[in-house]
């Protein structure tokens, strides 16, 4: 008996506070430029982060169809993915510091990288 004392205010409560339209969130629900820059930096290191994917991807298609023209090539390869991904967490880094030119140098090796992986992985063996 007690336990339905307490579960149908319990969900009477639910169904109205769940109803109301009610929200905690900014008097003024416009951005701060800082915010913009924040989200711009982390934007940044997302996209050079889909790059690096990308580089693996096309990476993993040579070597598995042996079309990669060289073990030496295959290692450099690998030695430009891993430098990339080696690069996106200190991009990272530098992104929640907000350290904004260091984000961006980063996110250029990081590209630079991924297109010489991109490159040699589709040089064809002869």
């Amino acid at each position: 008996m007690i336990h339905n004392k307490i579960l149908l205010p319990g969900i009477v409560l639910f169904a109205i506070l769940r109803a109301s339209p009610l929200q905690a969130g900014p008097i003024d629900p416009a951005q701060h430029p800082h915010q913009d820059k924040a989200q711009d930096k982390a934007q940044m290191v997302h996209e050079a982060e889909h790059d690096v994917d990308q580089a693996w991807e096309v990476y993993h298609r040579a070597a598995l169809g042996g079309t990669v023209a060289s073990p030496a090539l295959q290692a450099d390869i690998e030695q430009h993915l891993h430098e990339a991904r080696t690069l996106i967490n200190q991009a990272q880094e530098a992104a929640e510091r907000g350290d904004e030119r260091q984000v961006q140098r980063l996110v250029s090796q990081v590209k630079d990288h991924t297109a010489k992986a991109i490159e040699g992985s589709k040089e064809q063996k002869k």
